[in-house]
């Protein structure tokens, strides 16, 4: 199978580079600066191994892939760009006939919920993906993944439910590669326990603030929202002892250089300036899970449109103190 990463940004690139080390056949999608660097100096991934360089095939869209029967597509982008990179990709030719949407295995490498439910209206065979795998894209062409010995625990699974045969190749791919794959037949389950942890993602990218009694505390309030929702819609989650016993003992941080760990997803995505930020995919999906069953999310709704408004004006990512935030929280509840 060749795997073509949708999206290489810090998972993206930390699922590709670790690929590629396994000797897969990888293909790396990226648009603007990070095209112009993988293409010219290449991937440089760094592990608590070192940094290697890996000169790929780059592509910046699916016009510049010819696709093959064997391609299996690695959907990394944000989810507030799914739509976008669905659209573009769906449509494409296979050799031998039929399009990407009706031939080729989707994975979605991604935070939240939505990007699944997104492909499955244009593409087969869908495949859910629980990403546990922390990575920093620090500048183009550079992503630092610190976890060892493993670089990432990335449940598998069909969407919405299920397994086979091509997701079960898949997985022995990655276990070569440093990332445990574990097949599941209910990934939907794991990804969403991941979305609970990622309502701290919105905290951290106003505050840069994760720890300490009152960032808990806000983050407390948040999830339990969450909780309510999801037992409200009677959507099942993974419980804190399943996803502790999935990844005790098999990731660890070391240390990369010296350098601290970055932050989370939300954070980069602010530090870097995007413009955009997947709140409305985290925090956002407790909202609108919240309004469609009658349970109040003041708390979520405040992250969502925090989260939005410094993505939009481009404020800086920590600019915002956690008690400013709380009483933001409290004027909406």
């Amino acid at each position: 199978m060749r795997y073509i990463i949708v999206g290489t940004g810090a998972v993206g690139g930390a699922i590709g580079g670790r690929l590629a080390e396994a000797g897969h056949e990888v293909v790396l999608v990226a648009r603007g600066a990070q095209y112009d660097a993988l293409r010219e100096d290449g991937l440089h991934l760094t592990t608590p191994e070192g940094t290697r360089t890996h000169r790929l095939p780059v592509a910046d869209g699916p016009a510049a892939v010819g696709l093959r029967p064997d391609d299996v597509l690695v959907l990394a982008v944000k989810t507030q760009d799914s739509v976008a990179a669905l659209d573009a990709w769906s449509v494409r030719p296979v050799a031998g006939g039929g399009t990407a949407g009706e031939r080729l295995p989707l994975i979605c490498a991604q935070n939240g919920v939505e990007s699944e439910r997104l492909a499955l209206r244009r593409f087969h065979h869908v495949y859910g993906c629980c990403v546990f795998l922390p990575a920093t894209f620090v500048e183009p062409g550079k992503v630092l993944a610190p976890g060892a010995p493993l670089t990432g625990i990335l449940h598998l699974g069909r969407y919405p439910s299920g397994t086979d045969d091509t997701v079960r190749a898949v997985a022995a791919d990655w276990e070569k590669a440093r990332l445990e794959a574990p097949v599941v037949p209910d990934v939907t389950r794991w990804k969403y326990a991941k979305l609970l942890s990622n309502l701290a993602n919105a905290i951290e990218a106003a505050t840069g603030v994760l720890s300490g009694p009152d960032a808990s505390a806000l983050l407390d309030r948040a999830q339990a929202e969450g909780r309510a929702v999801l037992a409200a819609a009677g959507i099942e989650a993974t419980d804190s002892a399943e996803q502790e016993a999935a990844r005790d003992g098999r990731i660890r941080f070391d240390p990369l250089d010296g350098s601290e760990r970055g932050g989370g997803s939300s954070w980069q995505s602010l530090s870097r300036g995007t413009g955009t930020i997947e709140a409305d995919y985290l925090n956002g999906e407790i909202v609108l899970l919240g309004r469609l069953h009658g349970v109040p999310t003041p708390v979520n709704e405040v992250l969502r449109r925090t989260a939005n408004s410094f993505a939009r004006e481009r404020r800086a990512a920590g600019s915002m103190t956690v008690a400013e935030l709380t009483a933001l929280a409290d004027a909406e509840s």
